[in-house]
């Protein structure tokens, strides 16, 4: 399948990062992702936090959103009104879902493709059932986990997946109570990483958005040196959108 949507620049949010619709100036961006969507709604993580530690920040909220039809309902309007292509990114826990989200946002011309959130835990066969179920009239992106994205790649690329993209990394850290707490992991710190990711990805052949540790107009040059076809934005977007690169 050709990957047919054009991100120029080759900059976008990482979704999570931006909301459902963009509250701030997008200017630099080539492309907008929505913060990640299930078929129902969600509500947030009973122990959401955000844990700081040197190099990153770990966070866990549990992806609270309103469901898709809600969100559709809400921002399809503003997503038209913007003049940078719109990526749903999209949570299923299974193909039956998937389907009928696809089928939703394939209604809306505002939107350009769907990026497809896996599972951190997610194996070979659930990853290729999620993916040919969203790869439909719009180019699908799938979100791999950063810490296996090579074992996964060539199977969701051969089930319809354009591209991927990678997904930030889990780990944990004791909470106030002592508690240990599960999250995703955000910050400098994993640029090396995400790097070697996606230099891997490239020597396979497989087309990647590189993402992680980004903190600097350096790292972008480096993600697009080695290859990648776009790189995605995460918390520094939070330090006052590009302007918070160094």
């Amino acid at each position: 399948m050709k990957f047919d949507l054009t991100i120029s620049p080759p900059l976008m949010n990482a979704a999570g990062t931006l909301g459902f619709a963009p509250v701030v100036e997008l200017a630099g961006l080539g492309a907008f992702i929505t913060n990640p969507l299930s078929l129902g709604s969600r509500m947030p993580a009973q122990s959401r936090a955000a844990l700081a530690f040197p190099g990153g920040i770990l966070i866990h909220s549990g992806y609270p959103n309103p469901g898709l039809k809600a969100v559709i309902r809400r921002y399809a309007r503003r997503w038209s009104n913007l003049n940078i292509p719109v990526i749903v990114h999209l949570l299923a826990q299974n193909r039956d879902e998937m389907v009928r989200m696809v089928r939703m946002v394939e209604e809306i011309d505002a939107v350009s493709a769907v990026e497809i959130g896996l599972p951190p835990e997610a194996g070979v066969e659930l990853a290729v059932e999620l993916v040919q179920a969203g790869a439909g009239e719009k180019p699908a992106i799938a979100r791999l986990p950063l810490g296996h994205s090579l074992g996964l790649a060539e199977a969701v690329i051969r089930a319809g997946a354009a591209a991927v993209s990678l997904g930030a990394p889990r780990g944990a850290l004791p909470a106030a109570d002592g508690r240990l707490l599960r999250g995703r992991l955000y910050g400098p710190a994993f640029f090396p990483q995400a790097l070697a990711a996606v230099q891997a990805l490239v020597g396979a052949g497989i087309p990647v958005i590189g993402a992680g540790g980004i903190y600097r107009r350096s790292d972008i040059e480096a993600m697009l040196a080695a290859g990648a076809m776009a790189v995605q934005l995460d918390t520094v977007l939070w330090r006052g959108g590009l302007q918070g690169l160094s």
